[in-house]
Formats: C-alpha cells, sequence, structure tokens
C-alpha cells in the first residue's frame, strides 16, 4: 500500500524537509483588513512580524476551507491508496475536524488523521516520523501506532510575554481570574487535554526559561536518545544562543531551531519561546 503524509502549515516545517521527505502541506491563512495570506506561501514568518509592528494591529487567523482537503486528497488518490494526515490539536483549532470531514467526502483513497494535541514543530515531528515510515512502506496502521507511541513522551512548554493575544483569540482554557493574574508575569503554558492551559506562574523571562529548561532536564537528563526543537517568535539569536547551550549539556539530543509562524504567531505574540521533545 502507497501511503501519502500530510499536515498543515502549522507544523512549520521548511519547504526543504518536505520536498525532502514528501510531505504535502495544507496552509492556514492570517487576514490582515480583509486580505487573506496563506502562512508558508503568500507570507513568512518574517514578513507576518514586520507587517504586525509596522501596522500596530493582529490579523485574524482561519483553518483551511473542507474543500481544499478534498482537493488534496482527491489528487493524493490518483498515486496513493492512504493518507495519513497531521494537524494541530483539534482543541484551539478546526483544522483537524476538517481533515476528518474530508476523509469521509473522498472516497478514492483510505483517509487516517491523527490529531497531534500540539503544534508548531512539535507537531512537525510526528509528519517527519510518518514521512520516513511512509517511505520505507509501512502500512498507515503501523504509521499511526508509532505516531500515538511518540505522544507518550512528547512534551512541549511555551513562554509568552504576556497573555493578552491568547485571551482575545479564545485561545487559552482557564479561568478569567487567574487569566487576570497571570498578565503581570511570564507564565509558562502547555497543552494538556488538546487545549493550551498554564502550567505556572513566573515572575520573570529569565527564570520562566530556566524552569523550562529545569523540565527538559528531567527527560533529557535521562540519557536517552531524544528530539528537540527550540522554536521562536522573532528571537533567533536568543533561540541560537538557547541551542547552543543546550547542546553542549545534551550532546545525546538532536537539537533544532524552528520558530513561531504567522497563526501561532498571532495568538501567541511577539518574543515566545517554546521547548518541544520526545525520546526516541
Amino acid at each position: 500500500m502507497k501511503t501519502a503524509v500530510v499536515t498543515d502549515s502549522t507544523a512549520y516545517i521548511t519547504e526543504e524537509m518536505r520536498e525532502q521527505l514528501n510531505i504535502h502541506m495544507i496552509p492556514l491563512s492570517v487576514i490582515f483588513d480583509g486580505e487573506t495570506y496563506r502562512e508558508e506561501i503568500d507570507i513568512t514568518a518574517e514578513e507576518f512580524y514586520k507587517k504586525v509592528k509596522e501596522e500596530g494591529k493582529l490579523p485574524t487567523t482561519s483553518q483551511p476551507p473542507i474543500g481544499e482537503f478534498v482537493a488534496l486528497f482527491e489528487k493524493l488518490a490518483e498515486e496513493y491508496d492512504a493518507v495519513v494526515t497531521v494537524h494541530l490539536s483539534s482543541g484551539i483549532s478546526g483544522t483537524f475536524n476538517g481533515a476528518v470531514s474530508a476523509g469521509t467526502i473522498v472516497g478514492n483513497i483510505q483517509v487516517y488523521p491523527f490529531d497531534s494535541e500540539v503544534s508548531c514543530l512539535a507537531q512537525g515531528f510526528y509528519a517527519i516520523e510518518a514521512a520516513k515510515m511512509a517511505n520505507e512502506e509501512r502500512a498507515p496502521e503501523e504509521i499511526i501506532a508509532r505516531l500515538e507511541e511518540m505522544k507518550k513522551s512528547m512534551r512541549a512548554y511555551f513562554m509568552v510575554d504576556d497573555l493578552v493575544n491568547l485571551k482575545r483569540g479564545g485561545r487559552l482554557n482557564s479561568a478569567q481570574a487567574l487569566v487576570g493574574s497571570l498578565l503581570q508575569v511570564k507564565p509558562i503554558l502547555h497543552f494538556e487535554n488538546k487545549l493550551i492551559v498554564p502550567f505556572e506562574k513566573i515572575r520573570t523571562r529569565k527564570k520562566a526559561l530556566n524552569r523550562i529548561f529545569e523540565l527538559f532536564d528531567q527527560d533529557a537528563g535521562l540519557k536517552v536518545p531524544m528530539d528537540a526543537v527550540i522554536i521562536h517568535a522573532n528571537r533567533q539569536e536568543e533561540a541560537g544562543k538557547i541551542k547552543e547551550d543546550l547542546q553542549s549539556q545534551y550532546p545525546h539530543v538532536h537539537f533544532t531551531i524552528s520558530y513561531f509562524g504567522p497563526v501561532i504567531g498571532t495568538h501567541l505574540g511577539d518574543g515566545a519561546i517554546a521547548l518541544g521533545w520526545y525520546k526516541h
């Protein structure tokens, strides 16, 4: 059985990597003053942060129409028997459900949707693994089983400068009183039951990052092979320094630098930093 792999743009897998592994991508969009930009196609992360700064306001975001999934799946059906489609958490976007619905419409290819329950390159890790297995002609059921196994050790923690964007966009699941108290600190957030929730309240950016490094050490300190990613919102230099420091401490971990693109950056804001990882 020949299996295709699809993910959405919020995995932020580079175009080079997508081409190398034959990963198909369906974009989410940001909308500035009625004009729609498909992330990773019409607008880059760098262009996005520059545009937000210049215009002084945030765009809205939009998930892919079901019709785009249907069109892609039908095209893939010309060459493939099945498709494993990996998406950002269904708790913060309807993208996964759109893929599920499209799979019921397209009858000439078997669709295997996978809810990553995270986003960004933590989500991308699943798509990359799926693509490697698909290129080895592994069965889609075997691929999904492997992704479920990865999920057991997948971790991602992120720090934002404030919660205003998340609160405004309705992406933060928390009591209003807690949100209000957190607005004065540098909160550490994570995904829990598919939703973004506060993990801990930290007073300064430096202390918040150090706490994330402590959480990372709980797994990395076990000396087992791991993949990890430092994700940044317009903070390339800071991300590079973090990677350099962590790589020297954990030579058994493969580190990557990635970014919060336009859609996720809209909700987290400039300056956000995350660390995601999983055990091999």
